[in-house]
């Protein structure tokens, strides 16, 4: 499987000739060229991961694409062919299989309320929690990470890592930082990865990273 990084939190998966999408959002450059798409996952209804410009254009290359989301995003999605999706939810999609975990975003502030998200697991491989420090149940091959946002600290990204001890991740959700913010946040997670043996890549926007 090959796994390509898109603007901010957008990943791109490919196997078999089929692609799933995961949060192509207002931050990251148009996907609606991308054929073969079969899923598109969301994992919740921010802008930056649910954009229906975006969408609209991925499904009018794509007739007949299933929409994976929250309760919140089926609702903004409207007339959409939407599936709603729940912690513990198992689908498969063409080639690919995907498992949600998770029922909530992580908190920005206590003024503003919490909204639902669902992280993913393709593959039972590959792991990408959205906007939340939700742990999977078993080993992580390769974990998405986020690694800047209004509803984290770095801290929290290293025990989060920590916790997860993945055998490869990269750094997503990272639009925000400046050159000097992604060498910083980026060394941190790489630290903790590598603590427990795994490797860390820093894929720019259009890197890809092939999980065997």
């Amino acid at each position: 499987m090959k796994i390509v990084k898109h603007g901010h939190a957008c990943l791109e998966l490919i196997k078999d000739g089929k692609r799933l999408l995961i949060d192509p959002g207002s931050y990251s450059e148009p996907m609606g060229e991308a054929d073969g798409v079969i899923g598109v996952v969301i994992t919740h209804k921010h802008d930056d991961h649910c954009f229906e410009e975006q969408l609209d254009a991925i499904i009018a290359n794509n007739p007949g694409v299933t929409i994976y989301g929250t309760d919140e995003v089926r609702e903004r999605l409207g007339d959409r062919n939407t599936v709603a999706v729940h912690h513990g939810d198992f689908y498969e999609v063409g080639p690919f299989t995907v498992e949600f975990f998770g029922d909530l975003h992580a908190e920005i502030h206590l003024s503003i309320p919490i909204i639902q998200n669902c992280g993913v697991m393709v593959d039972d491989a590959v792991y990408y929690p959205g906007d939340s420090f939700t742990l999977p149940d078993r080993p992580v091959k390769m974990l998405a990470c986020p690694t800047s946002a209004p509803w984290l600290k770095i801290s929290d990204v290293m025990d989060f890592v920590d916790a997860v001890k993945p055998k490869q991740s990269f750094a997503t959700h990272n639009i925000h930082l400046s050159e000097l913010g992604h060498q910083m946040n980026n060394g941190r997670v790489k630290a903790v990865t590598e603590q427990h043996g795994g490797t860390f890549t820093f894929l720019q926007v259009g890197d890809s990273i092939e999980l065997d």
